[in-house]
């Protein structure tokens, strides 16, 4: 497959989550009704989920996209790559940088079914309920702007 040219210049690459004038897919999540200071503390105990932080470019493109519209980006992406039952390439799913929500899901334990299971507690081998997909959106949320 050929990747679409700027009039013979540097190759154009899609958005990831295209134009951004579309509507929310979600209600906005209430994050203060959920209390992640115990999952906080188990995973700062973990030397590889600790070492992740968002660099500037990643927290420049929070603030300028706003904590709202990253969560959109966070419910899509666990929506279509964590919550079916059977991802066929599960613990490959997520990049490791690229947005800042990759990033939070490798830090909080949220990047594939098992260190879901792992972590969360959350069985891998059945699609992840709304209210499931609802805690991880709002624990990646959480961890995003404490490093803002």
């Amino acid at each position: 497959m050929r990747k679409r040219t700027n009039n013979g210049r540097k190759p154009v690459e899609g958005s990831l989550f295209g134009d951004d004038d579309f509507e929310p897919c979600m209600p906005a999540i209430d994050l203060s009704k959920y209390n992640f200071d115990e999952v906080f503390g188990r995973l700062a105990k973990s030397d590889f989920r600790r070492r992740f932080r968002l660099n500037d470019e990643m927290k420049d493109y929070v603030t300028e996209k706003g904590l709202g519209r990253i969560g959109m980006h966070a419910a899509d992406i666990i929506r279509k790559r964590l919550a079916p039952a059977v991802i066929p390439n599960d613990g490959k799913q997520t990049p490791m940088k690229g947005h800042p929500v990759f990033v939070a899901q490798h830090a909080t334990g949220c990047c594939c079914r098992g260190c879901l299971s792992k972590w969360h507690g959350i069985d891998a081998g059945r699609e992840l309920t709304a209210a499931e997909q609802e805690y991880v959106v709002a624990l990646l949320l959480t961890w995003i702007s404490r490093q803002l």
